[in-house]
């Protein structure tokens, strides 16, 4: 996956933060080791990721551009812990 950086706006900045408990580092850092993703629909894909402490997460993102723009990012259910550590 190739892109230059993240877009964060007043809209996704805390929301995710507030609702899931998950900080922006947390986010940018899963894209960066081993992930999973898949499209969700036309804009949207769907991202399966582990922070370097071992949080498994579920990002859903669209690129913009060259960025990535984060929708919302919570921990993963075990259905999508069990899809994430297929080979």
């Amino acid at each position: 996956m190739n892109f230059e950086g993240f877009e964060w706006d007043n809209g996704n900045k805390e929301k995710n933060l507030i609702k899931h408990d998950v900080t922006r580092d947390e986010v940018e850092e899963v894209f960066y080791n081993k992930v999973k993703y898949r499209r969700a629909n036309n804009s949207r894909y769907h991202l399966f990721g582990q922070t370097a402490a071992g949080r498994c997460l579920f990002v859903v993102f669209e690129f913009k551009s060259t960025l990535v723009r984060v929708i919302s990012a919570r921990d993963m259910t075990q259905k999508e812990r069990r899809y994430y550590d297929q080979k």
